[in-house]
């Protein structure tokens, strides 16, 4: 068996299996918290790493493609704190992150586990029911149906529709993506035989996402749904390759002329979408919705932008 203990979890390889405990240090992301232990076979495994640093190191975990719902939902988009298969490692425990590394590498190479990717995943998804606030809306999922409903910072035209209830199986893929500079992110399901052509601020089938504390949360909805959607592996081929071109020696029956998309609307300048990104903070903090330290966290990131 080979074990190290961090402030930032533990890590236990039994031969078999890695059991990853999140730690209880403040540094460790919400994500991980809440996702709470896991246990990852070895057959999931497509490698692991160890790199030293000065002030610490990292050990990370390379799993085979299409192993873990939450990868895939996700698409490599979670940050450090916040991804369950990476530890940071104290100067004086490079020794024994090494001993860890080789250990699963030699079980690697002994069992022959292959690194391609898988036809089914390997790790369960989140527990449910799962239940979670941020952004515009908050998203439950009981392992049926995810139910979308909304706030009172949700879009007027959004809000109208009122809450929203989709079946699994009317769901084809959901996304989860995190806010990035003046770009909000989204938790996105796409629904059967309805096409996504609209921002997530306005789309009845997403809860946009502004950067704050429970953002990544979301991406455990994203995580528990994709596990009880088909495997990536399994889908019609129909479903990946574009239809093949029409020969061009056969002339092609005109098709109608497609509705005219709604217009845009008209976009703001730089200095203006900061202006309002700070009024939108205060608001928040007023309502009680951000700490006065992630209000201020949150003010120092626009007002460095301006």
């Amino acid at each position: 068996m080979a074990e190290i203990i961090q402030k930032d979890g533990t890590w236990v390889f039994d031969g078999d299996a890695l059991r990853l405990t999140p730690g209880r240090d403040k540094n460790v992301g919400l994500l991980r918290r809440t996702l709470g232990e896991l246990l990852v076979p070895l057959r999931a495994l497509a490698g692991i790493s160890f790199e030293q640093g000065k002030k610490s190191g990292r050990l990370r975990l390379r799993l085979r493609d299409g192993a873990c719902p939450l990868l895939h939902a996700t698409g490599g988009r979670l940050t450090e704190p916040h991804d369950p298969y990476q530890l940071v490692v104290e100067p004086d425990r490079y020794g024994v992150a090494e001993y860890v590394a080789d250990e699963v590498r030699d079980a690697l190479l002994l069992d022959q586990v292959p690194a391609g990717p898988v036809d089914a995943y390997l790790l369960p998804g989140p527990s449910i029911p799962l239940s979670v606030s941020a952004g515009d809306g908050t998203a439950n999922f009981d392992g049926e149906r995810v139910r979308l409903e909304w706030n009172w910072k949700t879009e007027d035209a959004k809000a109208a529709g009122g809450a929203r209830t989709l079946p699994v199986d009317e769901i084809t893929a959901v996304e989860w993506y995190p806010s990035a500079g003046l770009e909000n992110g989204r938790l996105r399901f796409t629904v059967r035989g309805v096409p996504v052509k609209t921002p997530a601020k306005y789309d009845p089938n997403a809860v946009e996402l502004w950067g704050f504390r429970k953002d990544p949360l979301m991406a455990l909805v994203a995580a528990a749904v994709q596990a009880r959607l088909p495997h990536p592996a399994t889908a019609p081929e129909s479903a990946v390759r574009p239809p093949a071109e029409a020969p061009r020696a056969v002339a092609a029956a005109p098709s109608p002329a497609p509705a005219p998309a709604p217009a845009p609307a008209p976009a703001e300048d730089g200095h203006d979408a900061l202006l309002r990104r700070l009024r939108e903070l205060g608001e928040l903090r007023r309502e009680g919705v951000l700490t006065e330290e992630e209000f201020t966290l949150a003010k120092q990131a626009v007002l460095k932008r301006m």
